[in-house]
C-alpha cells in the first residue's frame, strides 16, 4: 500500500473517531442527559409572557433542573428553542431527558391552571385577589379591566358596578399566562351559554335587564338551596319592589358589612350606610352579592306568583320558609325563628 492512501486511511479512521465521539457526546447529553430533581417527583417553572430564551436558561440553570446544564443549552438552541419560546407553566418531571424537556417547552405542552369560581368568591375584591394568586397577571391588569366602562358595557352591558355579573360560576381551566382580556373573553363565552335566547327574552317581558335578575338571584340564591323555595322567595321580593318596599334582604347586610358567614343579623347591621343594604335604600342593590348558580338564575326567571310579602326561615333550621301575607303573620313565624336560633345558641 502506497504512503499516499496508507494517508487517507488514517485520516478516515481520525474522522470515525471525532464522529464516534460526537454521536456518543450527544447521545450521552441529548437522550441520556437527565433531571436531577433529588427527592421530588416533578417541578413547575413558568415562563412569563416577555421572557426571553436567556430567561428560561436562567431559570432552568438556577432550579439546577438538569445534570449538563452548559450541554442542554447547547441542544436547545440546536433544536431552535430559542425561536419558540412560549409562556406558560410547564411540569418536568424527574428522569425526563434533554429531548424531552426541549420538546415540551418548544411546542408549548404547558400545563393548565384551574380556576374555580363559586361561592367561596363573595365580590370582586376576592375575586381580583384569587385571581391574582393563580395567573401571571398583575391585580392591576385586572382592575383596570374591571373599571374599563366602554369595553364592560361592549362585552356585557354592564358596568363598574355591576360587572360581578359577568362571572359564571365553574371551574375554567386556562393557561398561566393568560390575559386579563384573554379572561374576560372566556367570561363572555360562558355567560353566552348561560344566557340564552329564551332566558333573555324572559327576563326583558319581566321588564328587568340581565343584570338585574341576576342581582335578585344571588339574593334569592343566598336565602335557600332548594329549588322550590327559591322560586317561592323570588315572589316575595318582585312583590315588594311592585309595591315600592324596601326589599329588606338580610343577604345583602351580610354583603354590606362583610359578614360573609354570619348566620343571624343584627339591628347594628341594618344602619350600615352602603348602597348594598337594602333595609335603607330601595331597589335592588347596585350588583349581586354572590356568583349566581344557573338553578337560581332559572328560578328567578320562573318566580312563583303569589300575594306573600314576607317570609321567615323556618323553626327547623332546615331551609324551608313560613310565608305571610300581613307584618303581624309574619311577626309570630319571626318569633318562632328567633327563639330557635337562641335555642341553639347562634348569636351570629
Amino acid at each position: 500500500m502506497s504512503k499516499k492512501r496508507k494517508g487517507k486511511g488514517v485520516y478516515f479512521l481520525i474522522f470515525l473517531v471525532l464522529i464516534g465521539f460526537s454521536a456518543y457526546y450527544v447521545y450521552q447529553n441529548y437522550f441520556l442527559n437527565s433531571t436531577q430533581l433529588k427527592d421530588k417527583n416533578y417541578v413547575f417553572i413558568f415562563i412569563e409572557r416577555d421572557d426571553s430564551f436567556e430567561d428560561v436558561m436562567n431559570t432552568i440553570h438556577s432550579e439546577e433542573i438538569v445534570e449538563n446544564f452548559e450541554a442542554f443549552e447547547w441542544m436547545a438552541k440546536q433544536m431552535q428553542l430559542n425561536t419558540n419560546i412560549h409562556p406558560g407553566k410547564f411540569r418536568i418531571t424527574n428522569g425526563m431527558n434533554a429531548r424531552q424537556i426541549i420538546n415540551l417547552l418548544k411546542y408549548n405542552k404547558q400545563e393548565k391552571v384551574k380556576l374555580t369560581y363559586n361561592s367561596q368568591i363573595h365580590n370582586l375584591e376576592e375575586f381580583v385577589q384569587y385571581t391574582d394568586q393563580k395567573l401571571e397577571m398583575y391585580e392591576q391588569e385586572l382592575e383596570d379591566l374591571l373599571t374599563d366602562e366602554k369595553k364592560l358595557d361592549e362585552m356585557f352591558q354592564m358596568n363598574p358596578d355591576n360587572c360581578f355579573a359577568m362571572i359564571t360560576p365553574g371551574v375554567y381551566e386556562v393557561s398561566w399566562s393568560i390575559s386579563a382580556d384573554e379572561l374576560l373573553q372566556l367570561f363572555k363565552e360562558k355567560y353566552k351559554k348561560t344566557w340564552t335566547a329564551a332566558r333573555a327574552n324572559r327576563a326583558k317581558k319581566m321588564g328587568y335587564t340581565i343584570p338585574e335578575i341576576i342581582t335578585m338571584a344571588s339574593i334569592v340564591q343566598s336565602e335557600s338551596s332548594i329549588d322550590t323555595e327559591q322560586e317561592k322567595i323570588a315572589g316575595v321580593y318582585f312583590n315588594r319592589l311592585e309595591k315600592d318596599m324596601l326589599l329588606q334582604a338580610d343577604p345583602t347586610l351580610k354583603f354590606a358589612n362583610g359578614n360573609f358567614e354570619a348566620r343571624r343579623v343584627l339591628d347594628q347591621d341594618k344602619e350600615t350606610n352602603s348602597p348594598y343594604n337594602t333595609y335603607k335604600f330601595k331597589g335592588l342593590p347596585p350588583g349581586p352579592i354572590a356568583l349566581v348558580s344557573l338553578k337560581a338564575i332559572d328560578a328567578t326567571l320562573n318566580y312563583n306568583k303569589h300575594k306573600y310579602i314576607f317570609f321567615c326561615a323556618k323553626p327547623g333550621l332546615n331551609g324551608y320558609s313560613d310565608f305571610s301575607v300581613n307584618y303581624e303573620q309574619h311577626r309570630k313565624f319571626a318569633t318562632a325563628y328567633q327563639r330557635a336560633m337562641d335555642k341553639k345558641g347562634i348569636e351570629r
